[in-house]
């Protein structure tokens, strides 16, 4: 599903002179790196402040607790999501409430949310899946943008985004690490103050926050990449495209359903909707295709949410797309042979 070594192997000079530099300075976290990082990613991104984490899901968290949300409040997501867009809010004792999914991204579905907003609804938080933009519902709270997949796809639109550089994401560190970016001044500096357990000066605690700080080395490998984002944007999009043109000379059947390819999309997947899944997934195992299920199950089914007594049927499209969504390469140094070779066999599992 992803080749790391290819990707960093053209960057591997700049990136240890990276390394190097934050090694001969002897600040390892925070700092004069970290500080250049999130100017040059507001920059990138176009928000006016940008707050290194120490992950995606630490930067979910940290605006909820710079929100206020905390317990009597209700968070609506998608149980389509990885666990962590829920869960950083549930930890903060706010009750998660589920709303389903439309149909042709998979993202929140704002009519959905609409119907689940109550008095009291603190938040909303969309997740822009697999590299594609969520439509933003029309809502009298917060919207929260879980953008860990989507980075440079489009403008900020809520209070704020969480950003997840992950390794294997669009921009990926060696590492964990993660961001915050908003064009809020008030909510960039309660987080800015949050992420160093709420100290401002160091040892005087203006307020209960945590340890999300993010490390210089990952900041400084960061900003070797953050430069190349359009271009290994550019190569995603045109995988997209070639797997379009592919799977239309294949002939696979219509019942193969593959990613709209919105303007926006920036393909952190490519997800195909793929009847008798497990089986095809086998089959391309067998033949030495890798693939990967984002989501097998949906968050409202799993043990960890089970108190919010939500039942199978509950969210019947989030329910219907864990039994069909397959994901195949699509990282920036994917070949065109590997890609025919990909659809290739698609098509002869389904001729049977």
């Amino acid at each position: 599903m992803f080749d790391m070594v290819a990707e960093l192997a053209p960057l591997r000079a700049d990136i240890d002179a990276a390394l190097a530099r934050v090694l001969d300075s002897g600040v390892f976290i925070g700092g004069p790196e970290v500080a250049a990082f999130e100017r040059e990613l507001a920059a990138a991104t176009h928000t006016h402040h940008a707050i290194g984490v120490s992950s995606g899901s630490d930067a979910l968290h940290a605006i909820g607790m710079a929100l206020g949300i905390g317990t009597g409040d209700d968070v609506i997501t998608t149980p389509f999501t990885f666990a962590a867009t829920a869960s950083a809010f549930a930890r903060l004792g706010a009750r998660i409430v589920f709303a389903d999914v439309v149909d042709d991204t998979l993202t929140l579905d704002p009519a959905a949310v609409a119907d689940a907003c109550t008095r009291r609804t603190r938040a909303v938080v969309t997740v822009n899946l697999f590299g594609s933009l969520a439509a933003m519902p029309t809502v009298p709270c917060a919207v929260i943008e879980d953008s860990a997949q989507s980075i440079g796809a489009g403008e900020l639109r809520g209070v704020a985004a969480a950003l997840s550089f992950f390794p294997t994401k669009n921009l990926g560190a060696l590492g964990d690490g993660g961001a915050v970016v908003t064009n809020d001044a008030a909510l960039a500096d309660r987080v800015t103050l949050l992420r160093t357990q709420g100290a401002r000066p160091k040892y005087h605690h203006l307020a209960i926050g945590g340890n999300f700080r993010l490390d210089a080395l990952q900041a400084a490998v960061l900003r070797v990449k953050l430069p190349r984002l359009v271009e290994t944007t550019r190569r995603r999009r045109e995988h997209a495209a070639r797997y379009h043109e592919l799977f239309a000379a294949a002939q696979v059947p219509p019942e193969v359903r593959l990613p709209a390819a919105h303007s926006s999309h920036v393909f952190h997947q490519f997800v195909i909707r793929a009847p008798r899944r497990d089986a095809l997934r086998a089959f391309l195992a067998d033949n030495g295709a890798a693939t990967e299920v984002y989501y097998p199950s949906p968050l409202h089914l799993q043990p960890a949410f089970a108190s919010l007594g939500y039942r199978e049927g509950s969210f019947p499209v989030a329910e219907r797309a864990c039994h069909t969504v397959l994901a195949l390469p699509i990282h920036p140094s994917l070949t065109e042979d590997s890609q025919a070779y990909i659809v290739d066999r698609i098509a002869a599992f389904y001729r049977g």
